[in-house]
């Protein structure tokens, strides 16, 4: 583990040690366009599924029920978040269904993590803002993908069509807990397509609180 590894690892466990217990709770109220972005997955039978910063599991446990013939496959880099992650699992009868570790978003082997060469559907929701390697968590996640997969996020965008005093407002509250929104979210993600060869399909979501993407390889 490098040491920028470890150093966000102990920031991230010392932010939700607490939090955990009740963040699904909370986040619920602002974090949009999750289950959106499940509904549109539609791994093929078999499939494997991968989210990148799996937090408490939420999305994983949501995604297993909405496509039950996939194989799920989470990782955080919070040892407090993976705890609460597994029993969450086991309380939902999926643990043969999910399968969590330990890693880092910006520097991920999901054949080391996993035993998996390819994936075929890989999401990443609202974790992106909160990655200090963000970018090259999409690069590797777009990397990873098998043929025919397909990356997809949903993070907060920059409130285009908001009033800027929520902006500041909400930004402001983000930033205490160490969350970032990217403004450069889509040109990351145009440069990545084009190096890869991916499709890229870009949609503010909510008046531009929100922003969805889906980069697919052919």
């Amino acid at each position: 583990m490098t040491t920028a590894t470890h150093d966000q690892k102990v920031l991230m466990d010392d932010v939700y040690s607490l939090h955990r217990h009740f963040y699904d709770f909370t986040r619920r109220f602002y974090l949009f366009g999750r289950d959106r972005l499940v509904r549109s997955l539609a791994p093929p039978p078999g499939g494997t599924v991968l989210e990148v910063g799996c937090g408490t599991a939420r999305n994983l446990v949501v995604a297993a029920k909405c496509w039950p013939e996939a194989r799920f496959h989470g990782f955080d880099i919070s040892e407090a978040m993976l705890e609460t992650a597994r029993k969450s699992v086991v309380k939902q009868g999926l643990a043969g269904k999910i399968s969590l570790a330990q890693g880092d978003a910006g520097n991920f082997d999901t054949r080391a993590l996993f035993g998996l060469e390819k994936v075929d559907r890989i999401f990443m929701s609202y974790t992106l803002s909160m990655i200090p390697l963000w970018q090259e968590a999409i690069e590797r996640g777009a990397a990873s993908l098998a043929s025919g997969g397909s990356l997809h996020i949903v993070d907060f965008g920059q409130y285009e069509r908001l009033p800027g005093f929520l902006k500041r407002l909400h930004f402001k509250s983000l930033n205490d807990f160490h969350v970032f929104p990217r403004r450069e979210l889509p040109a990351v993600l145009r440069r990545v397509a084009e190096e890869q060869g991916l499709s890229l399909e870009f949609t503010p979501l909510y008046r531009g609180y929100a922003w969805s993407a889906v980069l697919g390889r052919p």
